[in-house]
């Protein structure tokens, strides 16, 4: 796997750095402040590829908070409220689309 800063990254609109929290797998969002949030809505959002090469290498470097990160795409409503921006990333966020066995 080649480093971050030498992946061919498209940016085409807004994205986050996103990965699975390593003591309970839950989805976090990488912030300003280079921790993690289960927050959307804290999550640092950039528009050009060289930001999210920047920021996704940031989180990329002590992987003992959370795992596996990557850049994925957010849509920043009207509002300013930001959701996620494909399907893939609605259900990591939501869970489960079907309900578990108790």
């Amino acid at each position: 796997m080649a480093a971050p800063q030498q992946q061919k990254l498209k940016v085409n609109g807004p994205v986050a750095v996103t990965a699975n929290r390593l003591t309970d797998g839950a989805v976090v969002w990488r912030t300003s402040g280079e921790g993690w949030s289960v927050d959307l809505a804290e999550a640092a959002i950039v528009t050009t590829a060289d930001d999210a090469i920047a920021l996704l290498a940031a989180a990329q470097k002590r992987d003992l908070d959370a795992v596996g990160a990557y850049v994925a795409p957010v849509v920043i409503e009207a509002d300013g409220s930001v959701k996620p921006g494909n399907l893939r990333e609605r259900i990591r966020v939501a869970g489960p689309t079907f309900e578990l066995p108790h």
